[in-house]
C-alpha cells in the first residue's frame, strides 16, 4: 500500500464517490468536491412539495463480480433495492435485452442514495465549482469559482467529471488526458417530469420507446421506497435531444408531453423539464481510468468505461486500487 495521502476528487457522481470510498478505506484523506448541493451526479432525483422523481439514471444492473459484491453490500445497507416493474418495448423494435435475466436496481429512497452512501466517509464539499488545478513543489492547488484559490494543498488530484467538463481542468496540466477527454462524444438528454393527481392507466411501469422523440418512460412511484403522488419520467432519445439542445423548456415540455399522451396517458397536472447536456457516452474503447503517478493526477468516470452506473463505479474503484498499490 502507498503512504497515506491527502487527495482531492473533483466530482461526486458515482465514479468520484466510489473512488473516494476505496481511498478512504485504504487510509487516505479524501476531499470530495461537488459543484451541486449533494453527491450523485446523474444518479439524481428532483424533489418538490410532496413529490420526487428520478430524472437522470433510471436503474442499473450488475454484471462484474466486484460491482455485484458492492450492490449486495448496498442492498444490505438499505440504499438500493431491486425494481420489479413491468417493462415493455413500444414501437417497431422487438429486440430483447441481452441481459434481460439480470435484476434492475434503483437507489432507495432516491437514486442519489448509493453515491451518498459511498461518499459518507470522505470530506464532501458541496457547492464547490472547481475551475482550475495547478501543481508545484508544495503540491496540488485548486481554484473555486465561488471563492478563488483554496488554501489546502493536496498530494494528488482526481478529475471525476463528464469528459467535456474535464477538458479545461486537464488541458493546462496534462494535455494528453485532455485530448482523451476531448475526443469523447457525450450525448444529451431532455428529461420531463410529470405529476398526476390520480393513477395513470398504462400497461407498463417502464418502457423503451423506439419511435418518435421518446426513448424511455417510467412510472417513478412504482420503484421501491418511493412515496408521494403518481409521477412519470419521460426521457427524449439522444438524437431528438441533440436537435433540441437549445430549445426552451416550455417547447420541450409541449412536444414531449404530447408524445407521452400518444401512448395513452392523460394530460398531467404539472410538468417540468431538465436538460442533461452530458447524459450518456457514445460507444468507444477507452482504458477505464487513467492514473499518472509522477504527476499524482488521475481521471475516472463512466465515459472512460462504457457508460452506465456499473462502468462509472468500476472506473472510480479501479483507479483507487491503482493508487493504493503504487
Amino acid at each position: 500500500m502507498s503512504q497515506p495521502k491527502h487527495i482531492a476528487i473533483i466530482g461526486a457522481g458515482i465514479a468520484g464517490a466510489a473512488c473516494a470510498a476505496a481511498l478512504t478505506h485504504a487510509g487516505h484523506n479524501v476531499s470530495l468536491f461537488e459543484k451541486s448541493r449533494g453527491a450523485g451526479g446523474r444518479m439524481s432525483t428532483r424533489r418538490g412539495d410532496g413529490w420526487q422523481c428520478d430524472h437522470g439514471a433510471q436503474y442499473f444492473r450488475a454484471r462484474d463480480p466486484l460491482f455485484k459484491a458492492e450492490v449486495e453490500a448496498w442492498e444490505r445497507a438499505g440504499v438500493v433495492a431491486p425494481w420489479g416493474g413491468r417493462i415493455a418495448v413500444v414501437g417497431t423494435s422487438t429486440q430483447p435485452s441481452p441481459d434481460a435475466h439480470l435484476k434492475r436496481y434503483v437507489g432507495t429512497p432516491t437514486m442519489t442514495a448509493p453515491a451518498r452512501h459511498a461518499a459518507r466517509q470522505a470530506n464532501l464539499l458541496t457547492s464547490h465549482t472547481i475551475t482550475k488545478i495547478a501543481c508545484n513543489d508544495a503540491g496540488w492547488q485548486l481554484s473555486r469559482a465561488e471563492t478563488g484559490v483554496l488554501p489546502t494543498r493536496f498530494n494528488g488530484v482526481i478529475v471525476a467529471t463528464p469528459a467535456p467538463q474535464a477538458v479545461p481542468l486537464l488541458a493546462p496540466v496534462a494535455p494528453d488526458l485532455a485530448a482523451l477527454a476531448r475526443q469523447t462524444e457525450m450525448l444529451p438528454c431532455w428529461a420531463l417530469m410529470l405529476r398526476y393527481d390520480t393513477p395513470v392507466d398504462l400497461p407498463f411501469d417502464g418502457a423503451f420507446i423506439s419511435e418518435g422523440p421518446l426513448g424511455w418512460v417510467a412510472r417513478d412511484n412504482s420503484k421501491p421506497g418511493r412515496t408521494g403522488p403518481e409521477t412519470w419520467l419521460v426521457h427524449a432519445n439522444a438524437r431528438w435531444s441533440e436537435d433540441h439542445i437549445e430549445s426552451t423548456a416550455e417547447d420541450v415540455i409541449a412536444e414531449l408531453q404530447a408524445a407521452f399522451m400518444q401512448l395513452g396517458a392523460p394530460a398531467p397536472n404539472h410538468a417540468s423539464a431538465h436538460r442533461w447536456r452530458y447524459a450518456d457516452v457514445a460507444p468507444v474503447s477507452l482504458p477505464g481510468y487513467c492514473w499518472n503517478p509522477t504527476l499524482g493526477l488521475g481521471v475516472c468516470g463512466d465515459w472512460l468505461n462504457g457508460g452506465k452506473v456499473e462502468g462509472a463505479w468500476l472506473s472510480g474503484h479501479k483507479l483507487a486500487e491503482a493508487i493504493v498499490l503504487k
